[in-house]
């Protein structure tokens, strides 16, 4: 390919690249906004009239390289390649529109305009006989198949992946943790507007300790008033405060002051040693466990009101 042929067969991918540039979405938001209007019966017209007009405009870019590109050689000759062309061109739009769908991240509105044309100048590059020509629009393509199957896909749930995360550290200030009871595990750990509640199983589901970690609701932990039946409940010198239901496998509460929250664990297997153990490893959700929780798919949010 001589010098003359090269800077004309530039100029005819750059031209291609352009009209589709502007005629894509042109010919989309005509469609859509008559769906909108006519409903889908008005489409068909619309598509009729669009789309060889469309292929109209990218005959006009093979008669740069009517002289390099063998089926630009005539006007009949033209008017096949630009069909061929749009065809191709238009499946990678539309594999591009269900990767964006899938959320796959295309740029700005702008880039993803300027994208429009890319298929089809890609498609174009394919009847041009030059090797290198042809290797770029291989690699050209190889590139969007890589991105839009795999990279964009695996970066699509990194972000989302990182957004659920980002939804339950809203409130770090309750997001604390107690080291897990030997032959447990977690079964159950929702997020609230006020409040952090964690439930351990054992194995066996025939014991579980509870932790909940809320706002404080008074200055210091205090006794309800009146009393509840069946509850005796008292506060220490130290402001924790212990609850018991007398009731068959009565559940034991200590309830204690960490920073700016109040947090209670439960147990119906555990005597207060016990609870206060586990109460003395309480700690800051790390990042690990909540990956761990998330993973585990143990976790959920509940939304305020």
């Amino acid at each position: 390919m001589t010098s003359s042929q090269g800077a004309r067969t530039a100029l005819h991918l750059f031209l291609v690249w352009a009209t589709m540039v502007a005629a894509v979405p042109t010919l989309g938001f005509w469609l859509l906004v008559t769906a909108w209007h006519g409903g889908a019966g008005a489409v068909v017209p619309a598509l009729a009239l669009g789309v060889p007009l469309t292929v109209g405009l990218l005959t006009t870019t093979g008669i740069p390289v009517r002289t390099v590109v063998p089926l630009c050689g005539s006007v009949p000759q033209r008017l096949g390649w630009a069909i061929l062309v749009f065809v191709l061109g238009t499946l990678g739009v539309l594999a591009g529109l269900a990767a964006y769908s899938g959320d796959v991240a295309l740029g700005s509105a702008g880039t993803r305009v300027a994208l429009t044309g890319v298929p089809y100048a890609v498609a174009a590059a394919f009847f041009v006989p030059n090797r290198w020509v042809r290797l770029g629009a291989v690699a050209a393509l190889a590139a969007a198949v890589a991105y839009g199957g795999f990279i964009g896909p695996t970066q699509s749930r990194q972000r989302q992946h990182a957004a659920e995360a980002a939804r339950y550290r809203q409130h770090p200030e309750l997001l604390y943790m107690i080291a897990t009871p030997p032959g447990m595990r977690v079964a159950r750990a929702e997020v609230a507007p006020a409040s952090f509640y964690v439930e351990y199983h054992s194995v066996r589901q025939d014991a579980y300790v509870a932790l909940a970690v809320r706002s404080p609701l008074t200055p210091k932990p205090q006794c309800p008033e009146p009393a509840e039946k069946e509850m005796t409940c008292t506060v220490d010198g130290h402001g924790e405060m212990r609850t018991l239901h007398h009731s068959p496998g009565g559940v034991i509460t200590l309830t204690r002051r960490y920073r700016n929250a109040e947090v209670a664990v439960s147990s119906k297997m555990l005597d207060e040693p016990g609870l206060r153990h586990l109460l003395d490893t309480l700690h800051p959700l790390s990042d690990t466990e909540l990956e761990e929780l998330m993973r585990e798919k143990v976790i959920d949010q509940r939304a305020a009101g």
